[in-house]
């Protein structure tokens, strides 16, 4: 456990903009900071990050919270393994109690898998740099090639010995537990529940993730066996901890590049990426082999939105840029590429070139993708069908780009490089972006009924209704939904969620937002004390917590009354700011809920900025808890309506309900006179 002092320093030591500048790209807007949310597929600017309250918030899906919550949300970790995480970070020593074999048997799965992930990148390391087998082989490997010992440390790389037993018989007597090692893929399991080594005989590329952690291992095999096998290359297999299709190799030591230059360069291998940075290009990132996912799209899309496709010039190198072109496009990514001369890769391009010489033949030599896939589609092509599929091909790729300026710009350019009239592309491309549309839309109601007829009861009756197309643009096919019978009680309500907030919900988290901004304020002075005559200050979270409890009233929402109720409690501490104490909280609901509650949607300038001095909060602080009250009576007088129904037979109730009606109808007209309402 880690006691408070050393939280403290945790918290006034972490700076949110740099923590988060490790996951996300931000750009300065006035006070705050702005960027794509990791959170949800964000395409454009939602996230905020306020360096003065410490605090983030998306106006798009409604994260927030300050520098622990991101840490714990983003790299799925626990509180203290998240201030755990910020401690290295800024170099602050934790001290904790040795974990007992019962703690550490109540880590999460994950946890262990990244635990026993780590142990193992340091088990490659030593067997490569301290045995007679590693540095044989494995360091002379990576020498050969021609990378410094400072890279090859940056990259973690190491070696697995040729003895199939050997990591397998040294995590167990670290304590290590058989079923980690086969769900992170260090080992597999004979039928006889004996372990072997995955990656034996190979030199080791670690898969450190954008948070920092290993998730997963590539095994390259170095001797004659590589030739005539299949799997020169083996990879973890994906676990809890790793996707392949969601990983970038060499995204956690590129990250900070790619934002500075504002660019990231897409190779295929390992030692592509390895031999750019060795070069001096650090920007540099591999989908080593994987057919292009949009998770890997969306991961880059964080930090920047151009790239430069480096690949082979050959047939293979040509076919992989092809392939990931219209995916790019359509998450509004800004695509060029580079294939490199004959009997070229990135790697052997860079160990024979300096940076400098590396950027200005990209420089020199990048195309934009219409000019790359016309030069490749449209080479030597002299058939008039072929040559029209060509530029179909072309123009469907223009069409999934989203920005309409960025499509008829490129539309424009491709006429002028085909000689084709623009009209004529521009009536082809709108086809195919109505046909997509229309696809899109026959998806989603297949989808839509998928899940209507999942929730119907079985043996109740439907009725099938056709809806003609809304209007003239909608898809041209009629639509069919299915509903329940009328007669049925269990008819399916829409599936559309309806945004509706209940009054009462909605005076408390203003009541609360009040508390975490100005809770500490002074609104009322040298108020006298009945009791024995003395004069006090009331704050507002004071005034609020004092006037709810004289009519035995609390804020129903937990989270915002433990808010109240702690500001009460700390009114009287020296420098207590509420908006601090509550956005750097200890409990992860309570400190999301205070980063929700103070962040701005709008940032305005301190010329636009409303000056909430004491007579505005006392007004506002008056007026929240009258409307609060009033709320009650309101619902008060409903149920004694109905319940006025029920006992019409029943004089004494009903005389008794009816003199309770007038009680609260007259409080209700008193509360609503103060708020200058007329309720008759």
């Amino acid at each position: 456990m880690i006691d408070r002092p050393t939280i403290d320093r945790i918290m006034d030591a972490a700076d949110i903009v740099d923590v988060i500048s490790d996951f996300v790209s931000l750009r300065k807007r006035g006070t705050s900071y702005k960027g794509l949310c990791p959170f949800h597929d964000d395409r454009t600017p939602s996230f905020s990050v306020s360096p003065a309250k410490g605090v983030y918030k998306c106006f798009s899906c409604g994260k927030a919270g300050n520098v622990v919550n991101f840490i714990m949300e983003h790299e799925q970790m626990t509180y203290p393994d998240a201030l755990k995480w910020l401690a290295n970070k800024y170099h602050i020593e934790v001290k904790e109690k040795e974990l007992t074999p019962e703690e550490k048997a109540a880590q999460t799965e994950r946890e262990s898998l990244f635990i026993v992930n780590e142990w193992a990148v340091k088990f490659f390391q030593e067997q490569m740099n301290d045995t007679e087998e590693g540095k044989t082989i494995g360091l002379r490997y990576f020498r050969e090639r021609g990378f410094r010992d400072d890279v090859i440390q940056r990259f973690q790389l190491g070696f697995s010995p040729s003895n199939r037993h050997a990591l397998a018989d040294e995590a167990k007597k670290k304590g290590y537990k058989t079923e980690f090692l086969t769900k992170t893929g260090l080992c597999g399991q004979r039928e006889d529940g004996s372990l072997y080594d995955r990656f034996s005989g190979r030199v080791i590329f670690p898969w450190i993730g954008v948070g920092g952690k290993v998730t997963a291992f590539g095994g390259r095999l170095l001797d004659a066996r590589t030739k005539g096998v299949s799997q020169k290359y083996v990879n973890s297999p994906d676990s809890d901890i790793y996707h392949k299709d969601h990983e970038l190799y060499g995204i956690f030591q590129a990250k900070k590049a790619i934002v500075k230059e504002d660019c990231v360069y897409m190779v295929e291998g390992y030692t592509d990426v390895i031999s750019m940075h060795q070069c001096g290009i650090e920007n540099v990132v591999a989908n080593s082999g994987t057919a292009l996912s949009l998770f890997q799209i969306k991961l880059l899309r964080r930090f920047t939105q151009n790239i430069v496709l480096l690949y082979d010039g050959d047939e293979a190198g040509i076919h992989a840029a092809l392939r990931g072109t219209d995916m790019f496009l359509a998450e509004a990514m800004n695509v060029k590429v580079l294939l490199l001369p004959n009997q070229e890769d990135p790697d052997s391009f860079a160990r024979k070139h300096t940076a400098e010489e590396f950027r200005q033949y990209i420089e020199q030599h990048q195309t934009d993708f219409i000019e790359f896939k016309t030069n490749v589609t449209l080479r030597g092509v002299t058939d008039p069908f072929k040559r029209s599929q060509a530029i179909s091909g072309i123009i469907k790729s223009i069409s999934v780009i989203p920005d309409p300026i960025v499509r008829a710009t490129y539309v424009q350019d491709c006429a002028r490089r085909i000689g084709y009239d623009e009209r004529t592309l521009i009536a082809q491309m709108n086809k195919f972006i109505h046909s997509e549309r229309e696809q899109r839309a026959k998806e989603a109601q297949r989808e839509t009924e998928r899940k209507q007829y999942q929730e119907i009861p079985q043996g109740t009756p439907t009725i099938v209704t056709v809806n003609p197309p809304a209007d003239a643009m909608a898809p041209s096919t009629s639509t069919v939904s299915t509903s329940t019978s009328p007669a049925s009680p269990t008819a399916l309500t829409p599936r559309t969620p309806i945004a509706h907030v209940d009054k009462k919900q909605q005076l408390e988290r203003m009541m609360a937002e009040m508390v975490v901004r100005y809770g500490e304020q002074v609104i009322y002075r040298d108020v006298k004390n009945e009791a024995d005559g003395s004069s006090m200050n009331i704050t507002l979270a004071q005034y609020l917590y004092y006037d709810l409890s004289a009519d035995e009233m609390t804020l129903e929402n937990p989270i915002y009354a433990r808010i109240l109720v702690e500001a009460v409690d700390h009114a009287g501490d020296d420098n207590f700011k509420a908006e601090a104490f509550f956005t750097k909280h200890s409990d992860f609901e309570v400190s999301t809920a205070a980063a929700e509650l103070c962040s701005d949607s709008v940032q305005l300038t301190k010329s636009l900025q409303m000056n909430h001095d004491e007579e505005f909060l006392r007004s506002q602080a008056v007026h929240l808890v009258l409307d609060y009250k009033l709320n009650r009576i309101e619902k008060q007088l409903v149920q004694l309506r109905q319940y006025l129904a029920e006992v019409q037979n029943q004089s004494d109730k009903l005389m008794a309900v009816l003199a309770e009606i007038r009680k609260e109808e007259d409080l209700r007209n008193k509360i609503a006179k103060k708020l200058g309402n007329n309720i008759r």
